[in-house]
């Protein structure tokens, strides 16, 4: 799953209004932001699909960012940082949540890949990624769902701010659909090397929520 974490973290901004968007967008993919750092580093690794399969990457090993124990330590971890920070209990719970929603919403999307510990553990998944169409139009819809919810939550009279989050919103569809439809990455280590680029994400998202801010 792609855009559908993002999702989460847009329609998260009405229930913590006071954590940026590009904080819940880092809690929401935080296990996407840690992964391709551990795969660079050789502690986790992926492969490519054999030419043909539905989805074109098999995750072989990545526990330490997407077993569900370590997703729970993480949740508590990312969550217990924020309230060091801010000192704000409702966003931090929101915050900690959006983490341990990352595991669950690929548990819909994924193969049987994602482990429950780090150490020898069942794999698991719902497979909808077995149907792609299906995939697609379930992310697309939450995403719908969630960006709307963000909008509501945070109106702004801006032209800069509208066009702006309209801007993001659009990329990310078309990164969502660039996945689908777009030809197979070259090797392991450029899929890796791309998903670092999230990180702009979040700040794109950070810089967003300053402009719709009042004043």
């Amino acid at each position: 799953m792609f855009i559908g974490h993002f999702a989460v973290a847009c329609a998260a901004k009405r229930v913590a209004p006071g954590a940026s968007l590009g904080t819940l967008f880092f809690a929401a993919q935080f296990l996407d932001l840690l992964w391709p750092l551990l795969v660079l580093a050789g502690v986790e690794w992926l492969a490519l699909a054999p030419p043909g399969s539905v989805f074109p990457l098999v995750f072989e090993h990545y526990p330490w960012s997407h077993s569900l124990l370590m997703t729970a330590a993480w949740a508590v971890a990312v969550g217990g940082g924020y309230w060091l920070l801010r000192r704000d209990g409702r966003a931090a719970l929101v915050i900690g949540l959006l983490v341990a929603s990352h595991w669950l919403l690929d548990f819909v999307t994924h193969f049987p890949d994602l482990p429950l510990t780090p150490g020898p553990a069942p794999k698991y998944g719902l497979s909808l990624w077995a149907w792609p169409m299906a995939a697609l139009a379930l992310e697309l819809a939450l995403f719908a769902a969630g960006f709307a919810l963000y909008l509501r939550a945070t109106p702004s009279p801006r032209r800069a701010a509208r066009a702006g989050t309209w801007a993001l919103a659009a990329f990310l569809v078309l990164i969502q659909l660039a996945n689908v439809f777009g030809p197979p990455p070259p090797s392991p280590t450029a899929v890796a090397a791309t998903a670092l680029a999230m990180w702009l994400l979040v700040a794109w998202a950070w810089w967003i929520d300053r402009t719709r801010a009042p004043g």
